[in-house]
């Protein structure tokens, strides 16, 4: 398929929050005890931190991933910020002056209202947790539910035809996401690293956001396709890119932004710095993995720092991603690629390929194709042992093309009578090396080399009736230039016919009689 970029999965320091939550978590089957299971995780986290995080426009699947949470409790339908809110209820005196100190700044910071950034799309994952998109046409969806997005890619697969049994899911989100994780753990380690929740387990890691949308949507598909989410030949591909919408708002924004450039550098190297990207480097490096916690104290931190990090991410979060759906299965191949001359004898491998099939062949319907074929009524062409061989097949081909023996029939003619001495000569050779430079009719479109080829044995089989017309039976080394072996290409292949018989040589025509490659004949 074609070449995307794909996010690399992001390992966060050691100083990262624990993964909290229950066993129950991994149960989530959607029955009657789900809240029970939703409630009993959130309870589990620090709750001035969650309200915090909800401030600064996360969601609530992000927040759970942020954590650490693994498991089905993703595709829970009812994760909002609300619902959050009533799990966590009361707080304490002391939690609610530092959550309501973080509201007002982040207020103050953005221009907008706790409300409103409920409101607005993730800051994190940009909408993809949120399930809201721009489709094909530049318009704005969002999905209720996961269950809602998983019967629409569902409803595609169904569309197009496909017969499936089990798929596997893959997920191709921008580098973006992984910045953002990055940024908003920075900020979170700066003003909370000291607190025993956050110290608990250093080892924990974040979970992706490609594998929190693969749980949101994972069971529902599997129950809407009825097959199962495994390793499989049937992909589901979900891509998210930058809209058109979004695009154009970065350019916009770059031009801006262009006014407000200034030079920066030292002797000859002269450096053009957006003031923007300068403001977020300077955030970043506010904040750099390099600066170790205890080498430089906490509180030498400002607000006013950790607040800038956070609302220029706000800033840049203003645009759900483009999305696209694209299914294909791995291609079939049916056992040519061999079309100048004709194969006799017993036969000679070959493959088909089908690309994107509906659905896969049995072996039955292939052997019904074989029997079509034989039985047309020109017979110029036959086919036998086809099947199924999957990928490696084509791998064997290429790997077989350097190790397998062919051995072909051609008719050759010579300068002068043929003698039984030439004969004798021509049998008495076995494996002949020979020095084969690029030939000239290929050599516009070849690589100039000089290729060892082998000619493991060669046989002359007069023809009734004519001194200087002979059969050339011969088995040679596979990837040998027979035409040219023959007549030795201007002196560019060494030896050849015509050498060894101390004669001119021309090949007058040439077939393949057989091809020594059992793996594809059993």
């Amino acid at each position: 398929m074609a070449t995307e970029i794909e996010a690399a999965k992001v390992v966060l320091e050691p100083e990262v929050a624990p993964v909290i939550y229950s066993a129950d978590v991994n149960q989530f089957n959607g029955g009657k005890d789900d809240s029970r299971n939703v409630e009993d995780v959130v309870r589990g986290l620090p709750s001035h931190a969650v309200k915090e995080l909800l401030s600064l426009g996360v969601c609530v699947r992000c927040i759970f991933r942020l954590f650490g949470i693994q498991g089905p409790i993703y595709g829970h339908s009812l994760l909002s910020p609300s619902i959050l809110s009533s799990i966590l209820g009361e707080l304490t005196v002391s939690e609610e002056d530092n959550v309501g100190n973080v509201l007002q700044k982040c207020e103050n910071a953005t221009g907008l209202t706790f409300e409103e950034l409920q409101r607005k799309v993730c800051c994190l994952c940009l909408g993809i947790l949120q399930f809201t998109f721009y489709d094909d046409r530049e318009v704005l969806v969002k999905k209720d539910s996961p269950k809602n997005l998983a019967s629409l890619i569902g409803d595609m697969v169904k569309q197009e035809g496909h017969q499936i049994d089990s798929f596997s899911l893959e997920v191709s989100m921008p580098p973006d996401i992984l910045e953002n994780d990055q940024s908003i753990w920075l900020h979170m380690k700066t003003k909370y690293v000291s607190e025993p929740w956050f110290q608990e387990k250093l080892c924990s890691k974040c979970t992706t956001a490609k594998d929190a949308l693969k749980y949101s949507i994972i069971n529902s598909l599997e129950n809407l396709l009825d097959s199962i989410c495994s390793v499989s030949s049937f992909r589901i591909r979900l891509t998210y890119s930058h809209s058109k919408a979004s695009e154009e708002t970065e350019k916009i924004s770059y031009r801006t932004e262009a006014s407000k450039r200034r030079k920066t550098g030292t002797g000859n190297g002269v450096n053009i710095v957006d003031d923007f990207l300068l403001s977020r480097v300077q955030c970043a490096d506010s904040f750099s993995d390099e600066t170790v916690v205890g080498e430089r104290p906490l509180n030498s931190m400002g607000d006013q720092e950790s607040l800038k990090c956070c609302k220029l991410l706000l800033e840049k979060a203003n645009e759900p991603y483009h999305f696209a759906v694209l299914f294909y299965r791995t291609p079939i191949y049916f056992g040519g690629r061999y079309l100048k001359v004709r194969m006799l004898g017993s036969g000679r491998p070959f493959l088909i390929e089908v690309q994107n099939a509906r659905h896969l062949p049995s072996e039955a319907f292939v052997k019904d194709i074989e029997t079509e074929i034989n039985n047309l009524e020109n017979k110029l062409v036959g086919v036998k042992n086809l099947k199924l061989v999957g990928s490696n097949g084509w791998n064997l081909m290429h790997e077989g093309e350097a190790e397998k023996q062919k051995q072909y029939a051609a008719i050759v003619w010579i300068s002068r009578h043929l003698k039984e001495e030439d004969m004798q000569s021509v049998s008495s050779l076995k494996d002949l090396k020979v020095l084969q430079r690029t030939p000239v009719r290929v050599l516009h479109r070849r690589s100039p080399l000089e290729r060892e080829k082998i000619i493991h044995w060669m046989k002359i089989e007069s023809i009734a009736g004519s001194s200087q017309y002979f059969l050339l039976h011969l088995c040679t080394q596979a990837g040998t230039y027979i035409k040219e072996f023959v007549h030795g290409d201007l002196g560019r292949t060494h030896p050849n016919v015509g050498s060894i018989l101390g004669c001119r040589a021309e090949i007058l025509q040439l077939d393949v009689t057989d091809v020594k490659m059992d793996c594809f004949l059993t």
